[in-house]
């Protein structure tokens, strides 16, 4: 609802023929909680036989409202009929309804330009503009005049960062700072102050440095404790909403900027300050971003390791490569500039016509991806490849590595694979290891867009999604799984010794609870999430562990679930409902990214995610950047893949026969 009005009418003709209860309009606002307002025919009692009539109903405009739904229903049986519907706004269609004006529309003072351009960053600067990025972030999600929506706070940051860069030492840089904060106007004493609660408190926030007098100076101390101090319960604020049921973060208002010309310091900046403020306050897993748990002056070092090289970043693609390596740093896979992808190394729109997997630490061509040009590249299944262009792959790796945002190494390598033979179109020769020889093969990298990557991201078995591999033995894979046909795929395995849940895929439905109801014999939790809170921004807490409950039909065979570096997010969460219910899971580390992810919009129209809900084991024990360990652990061998064997697959088969 981005349209300002004082009245929503829906209106449309409806005809009813044999409905037993009502068809009815409906209309509903929702907000930071469903249900602010609704409306709705069903008391007309429109039912039986009638013919054409208009209904219309009317909501006012809730100030709070984010989302309009409308929509026709029958209740009980019949059929009916729906025709010329309008939506209108104070009488007029919903298209001309004048647009809901915030502060962002009236300040307009840096539209073209930061007005910051900077050929060069000093260690003061760049620790001055460090403590300005951690400053701006709170104030973000805790000053009322902020959180308020009464200051466009990109615009303000520019006002603010001359005088920080201006300044010769700390000192003054704190002194500017605090006097920019007090000009916002006071923080008023909270009636209803926001506190934690110990109880189910998992993470708290990261907040010890607005005390240190030390770094920060007493008064610009003093004044960032004062705004904590009298935060006030809450449930959104003007940058920050949670989504509905799940109450992973929405970053509201945040400007894309698309028509910046770069190189632009001020907005280049103004990329990481959003990007890691969104972290420090809304990310589950900022407290295992670091590879070595005790350094807990990861974030903060990265924060100003990081400034110069984005500040001074040339160009567009500069920028955007400045931020994939800054992004990387976080450790989430779901953490990536998914915008800019072709912005990472190696660059190119070609690229060689085979898909490949490392596999024993080789990267071994798994398949062709073109039945024309694959066979014309010179390179066959099972090749392993050790150059590329006269270099080794292993220092390729080494030098693209800084730039892939991905949870742990598992799924870093998998993502090697599936870019490492892009480039620039035309020849490039590839020295391969064949079985017993190396041979130098002149292969052609070809436009990326006549390939096939429909099996590239998956490891499963081809087909349709369920099969019997034999009478004892069922199989079905979740890549083309229909949720809706969860019993009859369980009806269909009725008899067997074992049912095999192929998971090395993304789900191609939500399977969770169709048919992981099936496969247990018990209710049974599955797994523990954290939850972000606005009153107290870098918050998570415990929420209630979610359970599967039994269903009919139930599977009496054994289950195994089959997963590998491919299984991401969704995959993951589901191989942990099924674990629950008892499966056992074969395979290797899973990607290590779990969590319904929240959208991040940068300057230049770029965009990124992050993990906004926390996933846990049932034992609270983590899955992020750990993945989904498996009972039994099994990789492909070189060898399997030059056989044409599926090992993991023939290893659930032993596992459901006991041999």
């Amino acid at each position: 609802m981005d349209f300002s009005g004082r009245t929503i009418e829906w209106r449309g003709w409806v005809k009813t023929q044999a409905v037993t209860n009502a068809a009815a309009l409906w209309m509903r606002e929702d907000g930071d909680t469903a249900g602010l307002a609704f409306n709705t025919t069903q008391g007309l009692q429109v039912k039986g036989d009638t013919d054409w009539k208009q209904y219309s109903i009317t909501l006012s405009v809730v100030p709070d409202a984010k989302l309009l739904f409308v929509g026709f229903l029958i209740v009980g049986t019949g059929t009916a009929w729906v025709d010329d519907l309008e939506l209108l706004v104070d009488g007029k269609p919903i298209a001309e309804a004048p647009a809901r004006i915030t502060v962002l529309d009236n300040d307009k003072e840096f539209d073209g330009s930061s007005k910051i351009s900077l050929s060069a960053v000093s260690e003061t600067q760049a620790r001055n503009l460090a403590r300005l990025a951690r400053v701006w972030g709170f104030l973000k999600y805790h000053h009322p005049a902020v959180t308020g929506g009464k200051r466009h706070w990109d615009y303000d940051l520019f006002r603010i960062m001359p005088q920080v860069l201006a300044a010769p030492e700390d000192a003054t840089a704190n002194k500017a700072i605090n006097e920019w904060i007090t000009a916002l106007g006071p923080v008023a004493e909270c009636t209803r102050c926001a506190t934690l609660n110990p109880s189910s408190l998992h993470l708290e926030p990261s907040l010890d440095w607005i005390r240190d007098e030390s770094v920060l100076g007493a008064e610009l101390s003093r004044t960032l404790q004062t705004a904590y101090r009298n935060r006030p319960v809450a449930t959104s604020g003007f940058y920050i909403s949670l989504v509905p049921g799940v109450q992973n973060a929405v970053f509201e208002n945040e400007l894309t900027y698309r028509s910046v010309r770069f190189p632009d310091s001020g907005y280049q900046l103004l990329g990481l300050f959003r990007y890691r403020n969104m972290v420090e306050y809304f990310s589950p897993y900022r407290d295992v971003m670091m590879d070595d748990p005790t350094d807990l002056d990861y974030w903060p070092r990265v924060l100003e390791e990081s400034i110069a090289a984005i500040a001074l970043a040339g160009d567009s693609v500069g920028y955007q490569q400045e931020l994939l390596k800054f992004i990387a740093k976080v450790n989430d896979t779901h953490a990536n500039l998914w915008s800019s992808i072709a912005s990472r190394p190696p660059i190119g729109t070609c690229q060689l016509p085979v898909d490949l997997r490392f596999v024993e630490g080789k990267a071994i061509v798994r398949q062709w991806n073109s039945a024309t040009a694959g066979p014309e590249s010179g390179l066959k299944p099972g090749d392993v490849i050790e150059e590329l262009e006269g270099a080794t792959v292993d220092d390729l790796l080494a030098g693209w590595r800084p730039y892939y945002a991905d949870s742990n190494e598992a799924t870093r390598y998998r993502d090697y694979a599936r870019y490492m033979t892009r480039g620039a179109c035309g020849p490039v020769s590839v020295l391969v290891n064949r079985g017993e020889e190396f041979l130098r093969v002149d292969s052609t990298r070809v436009p990326i867009s006549i390939l096939d990557f429909s099996r590239s991201s998956v490891h499963d078995r081809p087909g349709p999604a369920f099969q019997k591999l034999a009478d004892d033995v069922a199989y079905l894979k979740l890549s083309s799984v229909e949720a809706a046909k969860s019993a009859s795929y369980v009806e269909a395995a009725a008899g067997t010794k074992g049912l095999i849940i192929d998971i090395r895929n993304y789900p191609s439905e939500f399977v969770v609870y169709t048919l992981g109801s099936l496969l247990t014999s018990s209710r049974v939790p599955f797994v523990n999430i954290t939850r972000p809170d606005v009153s107290n921004p870098g918050a998570f807490y415990w929420t209630p562990p979610l359970e599967l409950v039994p269903a009919q039909p139930h599977y009496n065979g054994k289950v195994v679930v089959l997963l590998e570096e491919v299984s991401q997010s969704q995959a993951e969460f589901t191989a942990m409902a099924f674990r629950a219910a008892g499966a056992t899971i074969i395979g290797s580390t899973t990607a290590g990214s779990d969590g319904n992810v929240s959208t991040i919009l940068l300057p230049g129209g770029f965009s990124s995610y992050i993990s906004g809900i926390g996933i846990f084991n049932p034992d609270k024990t983590p899955t992020q950047r750990v993945g989904i360990i498996p009972d039994i652990e099994l990789r492909p061998t070189i060898a399997g893949i030059r056989e044409g064997r599926d090992e993991l697959l023939e290893a659930a088969i032993r596992q459901i026969r006991g041999q």
